[in-house]
C-alpha cells in the first residue's frame, strides 16, 4: 500500500488540483468558509471529484485540439471562458455547501483570527519595547 503522501502530492499537482487552489487563492473571502481543518479536506475532496466531473462533461459536449504536448486537456478546456466561469462557479458551490453544513460548525480555524493577531501585535508591542 503506498504511504498517503505518496498519493495526495500528485492529485494536487494535477490540472485540477491547481485550478481548485487558483480559485481560492484568488478569492479570500471563499477561502475563509473553508479554513478549518475538516472544511479543507472535506471542500478539496468535493471540489476535486466535482470539478473532475464537469470537465469530463466539459470534454465529452466540447471537442479539444488534439495533443500536441504543450498544454493539457484540462488547460484547453479552460481557455474558454464560459468553461472556465462554470468550473469557478462549481468550486464556490462546494466551498459554500461546506461552510453550511451543520457538521464543521464547531471547528476551528488553522489560523488564528484576525482578533487574535491584533492581541498578539498589542502584546509584542508592550513587551519588546519594554526590553529593547
Amino acid at each position: 500500500m503506498p504511504e498517503l503522501d505518496e498519493l495526495w502530492i500528485p492529485l494536487v499537482d494535477e490540472p485540477i488540483g491547481g485550478f481548485v487552489d487558483r480559485v481560492v487563492r484568488d478569492d479570500p473571502k471563499l477561502a475563509a468558509l473553508v479554513e478549518t481543518p475538516h472544511r479543507i479536506l472535506a471542500f478539496r475532496t468535493f471540489a476535486y471529484i466535482r470539478t473532475g466531473i464537469l470537465l469530463g462533461q466539459l470534454l465529452f459536449d466540447h471537442d479539444v485540439p488534439d495533443w500536441d504536448g504543450s498544454e493539457s486537456w484540462v488547460d484547453a478546456l479552460l481557455r474558454e471562458p464560459a468553461h472556465r466561469a462554470a468550473i469557478e462557479r462549481e468550486v464556490r458551490t462546494v466551498a459554500e455547501e461546506i461552510a453550511n453544513d451543520p457538521r464543521y460548525a464547531d471547528d476551528e480555524p488553522i489560523a488564528p483570527d484576525e482578533g487574535a493577531r491584533d492581541r498578539f501585535r498589542a502584546f509584542a508591542r508592550e513587551h519588546l519595547g519594554r526590553s529593547g
